[in-house]
C-alpha cells in the first residue's frame, strides 16, 4: 500500500486525547472493530476543529491504516492527531493509536473543506495560521487511486438504515467499515490471520433510500470491497493480511 506516513512534527499544533474502547466498540471476541475505530478518529479531528474554533465541515475523501494489533474491550488507548499536509481544498491528518504507550494503529487521513452547500472551499490563511507549522509547507494530492470493481461482478444488498445518517444528511463514514466488518465476519476472509492495512476511498455520498450493493473480490494478500449505488462506486475498499497471528476475531 503505497501510503506516507509522515510523523509527528516537533512544533505545530497537535491533539491528545484518551478514551477506554467500550462495550458496543468491539467484536464478540473483544477486538476493536473498524467502524468504531472510524468513529475515534471523526472524534479527534472533530475534537481538534472545534478547540480551534473552526466553522463549516468537512468531508472525508480518503483514508488508510497501518495496524499492528487492533485493541481490546477495556483497553485504554491515546490517540493523537496532526495536520501532516495540504493542498487547495483539502488537509491531510495523521493519527496515532496507542496502548500503553505502544503505537498500534497508524491513520493517514484526506479531508475536503465544505461550505453550508457541501461544496468545496479554498483554504484561507486562518487555516494556515492555525495549522501551517505543523503542515511544514507539504502538498498532499486528492487524487483516489483504488480500482473500480471488475466488469460483471455482482454483490449483495447492503441495506441503508436512518440510524446510518449524520448531521449532513449522508451516510456517516463509519458505516461503509461496518459493511466491511459485516462482510468479513460472514466470510472468514481473515481467519487465522489479522489485518496489516486497509484503505478507504469515498468518492460519493451514500443518502438514505439508496439501493446499495456490497461487492466482494479476492486480491493477492487480501480482499477488495465496493459500495455501489445507482450504478456508480460511493467507496472503495481494500484489505491486505498482515502476518499470521491471534486472527481478527
Amino acid at each position: 500500500m503505497d501510503v506516507e506516513f509522515v510523523e509527528c512534527p516537533p512544533a505545530g499544533r497537535r491533539v491528545v486525547r484518551a478514551r477506554t474502547v467500550r462495550l458496543g466498540d468491539v467484536t464478540p471476541s473483544g477486538r476493536l472493530r473498524l467502524d468504531a475505530l472510524a468513529r475515534y478518529l471523526q472524534d479527534i479531528a472533530t475534537d481538534d476543529v472545534d478547540d480551534a474554533g473552526i466553522t463549516g465541515a468537512w468531508v472525508l475523501r480518503r483514508v488508510a491504516l497501518r495496524i499492528g494489533e487492533l485493541p481490546r474491550f477495556r483497553d485504554s488507548v491515546e490517540l493523537e492527531t496532526f495536520c501532516s499536509g495540504t493542498g487547495g481544498r483539502w488537509a491531510e491528518r495523521r493519527t496515532s493509536v496507542r496502548v500503553d504507550g505502544e503505537v498500534r494503529i497508524e491513520t493517514v487521513a484526506l479531508w475536503v473543506y465544505v461550505d453550508a452547500a457541501g461544496r468545496p472551499v479554498p483554504l484561507e490563511d486562518w487555516f494556515f495560521d492555525l495549522y501551517g507549522i505543523a503542515a511544514n509547507d507539504r502538498r498532499v494530492s486528492q487524487r483516489l487511486r483504488l480500482p473500480s470493481p471488475p466488469e460483471g461482478v455482482s454483490g449483495r444488498t447492503w441495506v441503508l438504515r436512518q440510524t446510518d445518517l449524520d448531521v449532513l444528511g449522508h451516510v456517516n463514514n463509519a458505516i461503509a467499515w461496518a459493511a466491511v466488518e459485516d462482510e468479513l465476519a460472514r466470510t472468514g476472509v481473515f481467519a487465522g490471520a489479522r489485518i496489516g492495512a486497509a484503505e478507504m476511498e469515498y468518492r460519493a455520498p451514500l443518502d438514505a433510500g439508496d439501493a446499495c450493493e456490497l461487492v466482494t473480490e479476492l486480491i493477492p494478500g487480501g480482499v477488495a470491497y465496493w459500495l455501489v449505488a445507482g450504478g456508480d462506486v460511493r467507496a472503495a475498499v481494500r484489505l491486505v493480511e498482515g502476518s499470521r497471528g491471534a486472527g481478527l476475531g
